[in-house]
């Protein structure tokens, strides 16, 4: 170990040693947060991680950054320390501390206080190492000072912070090793000179001694004044309107996302091996969900038949690539320019980091957007199915028109892929509101009928100047996520 690294971690001991007093309070406050991943389950281990100060030791306020080790889960925490808390902040209260070096002072969430998520805009405007911590930045990009810092609002799975309409810090709360693709996908984009998704202006990591980095938050050009694709979608259907343009334009965006980073990064071919482990997943999902979900069981026989078509269909490779792996209308903004924009490539935060930086077919992508549009005709009353088909159809022309190849075209893949997310929806939706849990049932319903004879799409050939068609054997989308309310 270097001596500065060696200098790093006797400082992290020393301060991992300050934060334990504080250990109790912290598991009466963390069950309740909206990002924390252990909601119904006492917390049985709660470890220091690291902690750093993120201003000189002994300010008013204090920024501290401490990551937690909760029984196997690493979390991160911006913890504010004060004599007292202002009115203004009562909402932010974590507790009073009894003893230890912050004994006689109150703790807070420091993200909720403009002081202190303007003085972490600073530290991201000077890179540098400080304790474990590590802040670095594009120094193409100016960061003016003095930008007004507040909270979006909305989240689950982890925290943002708008800085003066011009950028948005996405923190991340539940972290592990290897660099986060909501920093790796979008820099490469950018490398490769795809605009449909905005580029990293800074961003900070963890660096523990002989492990690798973890990505803790991203600095984003915030897109003031967009639609979010989610909203944009109900208020056209609210009012009767068509968004099949919208669509069409979207399915075009997605596909250039899609090749440029089959463009960027490595891509592989799945063999008939790997493929049918890809369909043996998707049943285990299937039988694990049944268990739980007890409206899903009489459709369980037919699901699986998408399944065991899937896994019996490949005598040659199925293109894998990078992809955004939780596409959904609550993930694209329509810019004021009426072009779309592609966000929050982190994933499912529920799989480990590095599941979802490893290839797959491009499919579940389209397949989350497809389902997407089917969460939002299922949200109006009466419903109105006709208004998702012709949605659905036209991304599906929009993305051909980019690569040549139509999703459709490969009708067992995209149905395997559907049916994957209509049971990850069935099984969020029972647990966190079963008041939702039709829309899925919906799918699952369709789904578990035998497959109909494909309709046959004709070829589509690309838009003069567009993007060459996917590069990959098979230029495949793939389907994923869901609608805003699961964003």
């Amino acid at each position: 170990m270097s001596e500065a690294a060696s200098a790093r971690s006797r400082l992290t001991a020393d301060r991992a040693a300050g934060i334990a007093p504080l250990e109790p309070m912290l598991r009466a406050w963390l069950p309740a947060q909206r990002w924390f991943a252990g909601k119904g389950r006492a917390i049985s281990r709660l470890t220091t991680v690291s902690a750093a100060d993120l201003l000189p030791p002994g300010s008013t306020p204090g920024l501290l950054h401490v990551l937690l080790d909760v029984d196997g889960d690493c979390y991160q925490l911006l913890l504010g320390i004060r004599p007292s808390l202002p009115p203004a902040l009562a909402p932010t209260l974590i507790g009073h501390a009894e003893e230890g070096p912050y004994a006689g002072r109150v703790v807070y969430e420091a993200l909720g206080d403009p002081r202190l998520a303007a003085m972490l805009l600073e530290r991201l405007r000077s890179p540098g190492a400080l304790g474990p911590l590590r802040f670095d930045r594009d120094p193409a990009t100016p960061i003016p000072a003095g930008l007004t810092p507040r909270p979006l609002s909305g989240e689950q799975t982890n925290s943002s912070l708008i800085y003066g309409d011009s950028f948005i810090l996405k923190v991340f709360r539940r972290v592990g090793p290897g660099v986060n693709p909501d920093l790796e996908l979008p820099r490469a984009l950018a490398a490769a000179g795809c605009a449909r998704v905005p580029a990293p202006v800074a961003w900070y990591e963890a660096e523990p001694p002989g492990g690798e980095p973890l990505t803790l938050g991203v600095l984003q050009p915030y897109l003031r004044g967009s639609d979010d694709g989610w909203q944009l979608a109900l208020r056209r259907l609210g009012a009767g309107e068509d968004f099949t343009a919208e669509a069409h334009a979207l399915g075009r965006a997605t596909a250039e996302v899609h090749s440029a980073l089959a463009a960027a990064l490595p891509t592989v071919a799945l063999g008939p091996e790997q493929t049918a482990r890809l369909a043996a997943g998707m049943t285990a999902r299937l039988a694990a969900t049944a268990r739980e979900v007890a409206a899903l069981r009489p459709y369980e026989a037919g699901l699986r038949g998408a399944f065991d078509a899937l896994a019996a269909s490949r005598g040659t490779g199925v293109a894998a690539q990078r992809i955004h792996g939780d596409l959904h209308l609550g993930q694209t903004l329509r810019t004021l320019d009426g072009s779309w924009s592609l966000i929050d490539f982190e994933g499912e935060p529920a799989r480990p980091l590095a599941d979802r930086r490893r290839p797959e077919p491009a499919v579940r992508d389209i397949a989350g957007i497809l389902r997407s549009f089917d969460y939002a005709a299922r949200s109006h009353r009466p419903f109105a199915p006709a208004w998702a088909d012709d949605c659905r159809a036209a991304f599906c022309e929009g993305y051909a028109r980019t690569t040549g190849r139509d999703p459709r075209e490969d009708p067992v893949l995209l149905r395997a892929y559907e049916t994957d997310k209509a049971v990850y929806e069935a099984r969020y939706e029972s647990r966190h509101r079963p008041d939702w849990l039709h829309v899925p049932m919906a799918a699952i319903r369709r789904l578990s009928e035998p497959a109909r004879p494909a309709h046959r799409v004709p070829p589509t050939p690309p838009a003069p100047g567009a993007l060459s068609p996917h590069p990959l054997p098979h230029p495949l989308p793939h389907p994923k996520p869901p609608r805003r309310p699961l964003a």
